[in-house]
């Protein structure tokens, strides 16, 4: 019965190991997709308009469609927005579960320091 309880363990700490790399990894990504102030300017347009395409990218920014093209897949890669495709468009919104998952990693530095200056 032991051996069983320590095995049952060990995948629980597996699971838990895994779970902290990829939040990690998603920390890491997200964080780095919005210290980019084209990519920030981008996610606050998305999140005025709820949702925007290319073509909007590209007046917003005034940068050349594949440099736009570069910074949207940057961040669909950080999993920061999501990509609809529309006949020949494509329609970017954000992922606000992400968005939520980056903010509670955030808060843990705000309660952190809320207790250490009291």
């Amino acid at each position: 019965m032991a051996k069983i309880r320590f095995l049952y363990t060990e995948s629980i700490y597996l699971i838990t190991m895994t779970t902290f790399k990829s939040d990690t990894r998603f920390i890491e990504k997200a964080m780095n997709a919005i210290a980019d102030p084209c990519r920030l300017s981008i996610l606050e347009e998305i999140s005025k308009k709820g949702e925007v395409c290319c073509g909007d990218v590209q007046g917003l920014t005034g940068l050349s469609q594949p440099t736009c093209s570069h910074h949207i897949k940057l961040l669909s890669d950080s999993a920061l927005i999501d990509c609809r495709k529309h006949g020949r468009n494509n329609f970017f919104a954000l992922n606000r579960p992400n968005f939520k998952r980056l903010s509670s990693f955030l808060e843990k530095f705000h309660t952190t320091t809320d207790t250490l200056m009291r």
